[in-house]
C-alpha cells in the first residue's frame, strides 16, 4: 500500500474514531442528565395534564433537559403501558419532544470545539473527586459534553480533506436528490438511534462544505423519521396502548416530514433562502435553525389533529377480544426498557401490583372452591399458582437487576421495598394453594360441620378484605388506610381465636370429625397468615417513614 492510500485509510480511521467519541460523549451526557433530573422528570411527566398544548410544553421541556427525544418517548411508552398516562395525553407530550431535541443542534452549532479538552479535564476531575451524587453527575455531564465536541473536532479535518476528493464528491452527489437524502438520513438515524446525534453529524458535514444546505435539510428531515426506531423497539414488549403511542409517534413524524418536505420542494425558492440570507456565512447555524423551524412547524401543524392520529393508531392496532392479565409472562418489564432506568421502577411497581392481584384473585378462587367443594376450581387454583411462582422469580430477578443500576436513592429504596412485598404476595399465593388442596380432601370423605363452615366464611371474608386494603395501600401509597388495615387485621385475629375456641369446644362435645378438624385448623392458620402478610406489605411501604 503506497503512502497516499495509507493516508486515505488513516483518515477513514480518524473519522470513525471521532464518530465513536462523539456517540460515546452523547451517551455519557444523556445518561448524566437523566440521572441528575430523572426523578423530577418522571414527576413532571406523570403530572402532565390532558391539555394538549401543556403536554407539548412538558415534552419539549423534559427532552431539553435530558437531550434525547428517544429516551423521553420510551419513558412515555412505559407510562402508557403502566396505565400512568392516557394515550391522548402521551401523544401531545411526544410531539413536544420534537421541539426539545433541537437544543442539541443549537449547542453543536456554536464554535466551542477548541474548549472540548478543557471540558473533559474539568468534568473528569469533578467526577473522580466529589462523592455527592448530584455533583458527580454534573461532572459526568461535563465530561460527556467535552468528549462529544472533541469527537466533532476529530471528524472535522478528515472530512474537510474528503470534500476535495473526486470519488467522495461523486458518492455524495447521489444525496442531492431529496428522496435519496431523506432515505439516507432515515437509515443513518436508525443505526445510531438518535436524531440529535445524526443532526450534529450533518452539521459537521455542512460545516466542512462536504454537503450542501439543501442536502443537509433533507438528511435532517429523514433523521426525524429514523428517530422513531427506538420507540418502536421499546413498544415490542408492551401492551396495545404502548404500541399505539409508538405508532402515533411514527405517524406524526412521517406525516410532518412528508407535508413540510413537499412544501419545501415546491416552494424551495421561497423558504430555504431565508435561512441562507439571515446567516450567510454560517452554514451550521443555518441547518440548526432549520432543524428547529422544522420541528416547531410540524408540531404546530399537527397538535390540532391528536384525536385523528389516535384514531388511526387504534385502527391499525385494534382491541383484542380478550387480553388476560393472568398470562404467565411479564407485561410491564422487558429488555427494551432496560436502557431507560427512569421508568424501570414505575414499571416494576405495576408488575408487582399485577402479581398481587393475581395472588388475591387466586385466594378468592381457592376459598370459593373450598366452600363450594368444587375440585375443578381447586385445580384451576393450582394452575394459577404456577403463574404466581413464575412472576415471583421473574420480578425478583428484575428488582435485583434494577438495584444494580445507577438509580436514585429513592428508587433504590422502592426497589428494596418491592422485593419484600413480592415475597409476601408469593406467600399469599402459597396459602391459596394450601386451601385448594384442602378442597380435594372432601373427595376423600372428610367432613366439616355447617357451624365450622360458617365461622370459616366470616374469617375468610375479613382476611381477604385485609389483603385487598394492603394491596391498595401499596398501589396508591395511601397512608390514610393504614388504620383501616390494622382494624381489619385485628378482626381477623379475633375471628381466628374464636374459631379455635369453638373448634376445641366441638372436640369436647364430640361434634367434630377429627380429619375435618385438622383441615379446619389448617384453614384458620392459612387465612390468619394471609392477613399477617397484608400487614407486612403495608409496613414495607412505609418502612422509611
Amino acid at each position: 500500500m503506497d503512502g497516499s492510500n495509507w493516508e486515505f485509510v488513516t483518515q477513514i480511521f480518524i473519522i470513525f474514531g471521532g464518530l465513536g467519541l462523539f456517540l460515546f460523549g452523547m451517551k455519557i451526557m444523556s445518561d448524566g442528565l437523566e440521572n441528575l433530573a430523572g426523578d423530577r422528570m418522571r414527576t413532571i411527566l406523570e403530572r402532565a395534564t390532558s391539555n394538549r398544548f401543556f403536554g407539548v410544553l412538558v415534552g419539549a421541556f423534559v427532552t431539553a433537559i435530558i437531550q434525547s427525544s428517544s429516551a423521553t418517548t420510551v419513558i412515555l411508552v412505559g407510562f402508557v403501558n403502566a396505565g400512568l398516562m392516557g394515550l391522548t395525553q402521551a401523544i401531545s407530550v411526544s410531539m413536544g419532544t420534537a421541539i426539545g431535541t433541537t437544543i442539541t443542534a443549537q449547542i453543536a452549532a456554536l464554535k466551542i470545539d477548541p474548549y472540548a479538552p478543557l471540558f473533559i479535564f474539568i468534568g473528569l476531575l469533578i467526577f473522580l473527586t466529589f462523592k455527592k451524587r448530584n455533583v458527580k453527575n454534573a461532572g459526568y455531564i461535563l465530561l460527556g459534553f467535552g468528549i462529544l465536541f472533541f469527537g466533532m473536532a476529530t471528524m472535522g479535518n478528515p472530512l474537510r480533506e474528503f470534500a476535495n476528493n473526486e470519488t467522495f464528491q461523486m458518492m455524495l452527489s447521489t444525496f442531492n436528490h431529496p428522496v435519496a437524502a431523506l432515505f439516507v438520513g432515515l437509515v443513518f438515524t436508525c443505526i445510531v438511534q438518535s436524531s440529535s446525534a445524526a443532526t450534529v453529524i450533518f452539521l459537521i458535514l455542512i460545516g466542512q462544505n462536504v454537503i450542501t444546505f439543501d442536502t443537509a435539510v433533507f438528511l435532517t428531515m429523514g433523521s426525524n423519521i429514523g428517530t422513531c426506531i427506538t420507540a418502536a423497539i421499546a413498544s415490542l414488549a408492551v401492551n396495545r396502548e404502548g404500541k399505539r403511542l409508538a405508532l402515533s409517534y411514527v405517524l406524526f413524524k412521517v406525516f410532518g416530514t412528508l407535508t413540510l418536505g413537499t412544501l419545501i420542494i415546491v416552494f424551495r425558492g421561497s423558504v430555504l433562502p431565508i435561512f441562507e440570507n439571515v446567516w450567510p456565512d454560517n452554514p451550521k447555524t443555518q441547518l440548526a435553525m432549520y432543524h428547529t423551524f422544522f420541528n416547531v412547524t410540524i408540531t404546530a401543524m399537527f397538535v390540532g389533529f391528536i384525536k385523528q392520529i389516535e384514531w388511526l393508531s387504534r385502527k391499525f392496532i385494534p382491541e383484542k377480544q380478550h387480553e388476560s392479565t393472568n398470562a404467565k409472562s411479564l407485561i410491564y418489564l422487558s429488555q427494551s426498557v432496560l436502557a431507560t432506568p427512569t421508568i424501570l421502577v414505575p414499571q416494576a411497581h405495576r408488575e408487582v401490583y399485577r402479581m398481587g392481584q393475581v395472588a388475591i384473585e387466586n385466594l378468592k378462587l381457592a376459598v370459593g372452591s373450598f366452600f363450594e367443594k368444587d375440585s375443578e376450581k381447586a385445580e384451576n387454583v393450582l394452575k394459577t399458582e404456577e403463574t404466581v411462582d413464575f412472576l415471583n422469580h421473574q420480578i425478583t430477578g428484575w428488582l435485583v437487576r434494577i438495584r444494580n443500576l445507577k438509580i436514585s436513592p429513592a428508587d433504590m429504596e422502592k426497589a428494596g421495598m418491592m422485593l419484600r412485598i413480592v415475597a409476601d404476595f408469593e406467600r399469599i399465593g402459597g396459602h391459596a394453594e394450601n386451601i385448594a388442596e384442602y378442597t380435594l380432601f372432601f373427595d376423600k370423605g372428610v367432613k366439616i360441620s355447617d357451624e365450622a363452615i360458617g365461622e370459616l366464611q366470616k374469617l375468610s371474608e375479613e382476611a381477604i378484605k385485609t389483603i385487598e386494603i394492603a394491596a391498595d395501600i401499596f398501589d396508591k401509597n395511601d397512608e390514610g388506610r393504614v388504620t383501616e388495615l390494622n382494624e381489619s387485621e385485628d378482626r381477623v385475629d379475633e375471628l381466628a381465636d374464636f374459631c379455635i375456641e369453638s373448634h376445641i369446644q366441638r372436640l369436647k362435645d364430640e361434634k367434630c370429625d377429627p380429619r375435618g378438624g385438622v383441615v379446619f385448623t389448617d384453614m384458620v392458620i392459612d387465612l390468619e397468615r394471609c392477613a399477617d402478610h397484608g400487614i407486612n406489605i403495608a409496613q414495607a411501604v412505609f418502612i422509611e417513614k
